[in-house]
């Protein structure tokens, strides 16, 4: 009788937390870039080496505000970061690797700006955050920290960021003011267009102007805007893949998306996407001068965009989860492929200029021969 009632009690706990765990649901937040939570997954270890474990170990009341600009969730902060890195890398010297320092202030650029995105997107859906389990922790919608603190935290971000904007030169400085209104207004896309994906790209892909004016003074247009556009469709493509994780969400609380907008026509439109960016990415080499280990890594990232399309399945958030954090990867065999092909540029100008040295030396033989004669 007794392990009848322990049977039931059992049962009945279950039949509890199943629901429970099926409820809960993905918030749109595309600054975010957050990962699914499946039935059954467990976090890390504390003592792992992770971003998510470095926040964890900071002190108490650091943790709410390191949570709001997501620096447990790095992947944000690599998508926005590797177009600058191409761009600098493309405007570095034949024969050179890219500026070092220039790569790491943009690089602590690019953890301030994502930061900033993310507390001006809680600052605006802190109401739509508090309807969902998943992001009900955040500290803006957990109560955890004010809006007035919040509105301190991004003015810090901001002033700092505005720090490593005055160490470029004055067309950068420019350039890179002329982004913040694209960062202010991003949020507010998802409740008025089904394209938000788009402003996401065009705020996420600055860095590819930006990177070629701090190394060079100014934009070769022929270069950035050829990258720039690459970069703006490669986010369409992966942004619409993490956007499915959301839709179902995204139409009970009124939030649209390209998700939404392509349903199942995605792979068609993610087609044209990955194939516009490609062509992109060679008109910017070609408009530089770029070699042979370049283009071998567009090639390699156009496979790599192929099999992710190919096998996407838009139904499982898990699966949309892989492929789009893959796109980190996407990222680093571009940057690889733009500094080998940098580098081959040497090899090349001093194979051209053997071949030159070689042909005035038989020139001058050839007159001198002419001359006795």
């Amino acid at each position: 009788m007794s392990a009848a009632r322990l049977l039931s009690r059992l049962a009945g706990s279950l039949c509890l937390r199943r629901p429970l765990s099926a409820f809960r649901v993905l918030a749109s937040c595309t600054w975010s870039h957050e990962p699914p939570r499946p039935l059954g997954q467990k976090t890390r270890p504390l003592g792992t080496l992770s971003a998510a474990g470095l926040v964890r170990a900071a002190p108490g009341p650091a943790q709410p505000y390191l949570r709001l600009m997501r620096l447990d969730k790095p992947i944000g902060t690599w998508l926005l970061y590797l177009p600058c890195t191409w761009s600098i890398a493309l405007a570095a010297e034949p024969g050179c690797l890219p500026a070092w320092d220039m790569l790491l202030l943009f690089g602590a650029g690019a953890v301030l700006m994502r930061g900033a995105g993310c507390t001006i997107n809680d600052m605006w859906d802190q109401d739509y955050d508090k309807k969902v389990t998943r992001t009900a922790s955040r500290p803006l919608a957990a109560g955890e920290i004010s809006n007035f603190q919040s509105l301190v935290f991004l003015g810090g971000q901001l002033s700092l960021a505005l720090c490593i904007l005055l160490c470029l030169n004055y067309y950068s400085i420019a350039l890179g003011a002329a982004s913040l209104s694209l960062v202010v207004t991003y949020p507010l896309m998802k409740r008025i267009t089904y394209w938000p994906q788009l402003f996401l790209g065009l705020t996420f892909n600055w860095g590819a102007l930006l990177g070629w004016s701090a190394v060079q003074g100014s934009c070769d247009w022929s270069v950035c805007l050829p990258l720039y556009f690459s970069g703006v469709c490669w986010t369409l493509m992966y942004d619409t893949i993490y956007a499915h994780q959301d839709k179902r969400d995204d139409l009970a609380i009124g939030v649209k998306s390209t998700a939404l907008r392509f349903n199942e026509n995605t792979k068609p439109w993610l087609s044209a996407f990955s194939t516009i960016m490609l062509l992109g990415l060679t008109a910017a080499g070609m408009h530089c001068d770029q070699t042979f280990p370049y283009y071998v890594a567009v090639t390699v990232a156009g496979i790599h965009l192929a099999q992710q399309i190919y096998t996407l399945d838009i139904h499982k958030p898990e699966d949309c989860w892989k492929k789009f954090s893959s796109n980190r990867t996407v990222g680093l065999i571009l940057l690889v492929g733009i500094v080998l092909g940098n580098l081959q540029k040497r090899k090349n100008t001093e194979a051209t200029m053997k071949r030159l040295d070689s042909t005035e030396e038989n020139k001058v033989v050839l007159q001198k021969g002419n001359e006795h004669n």
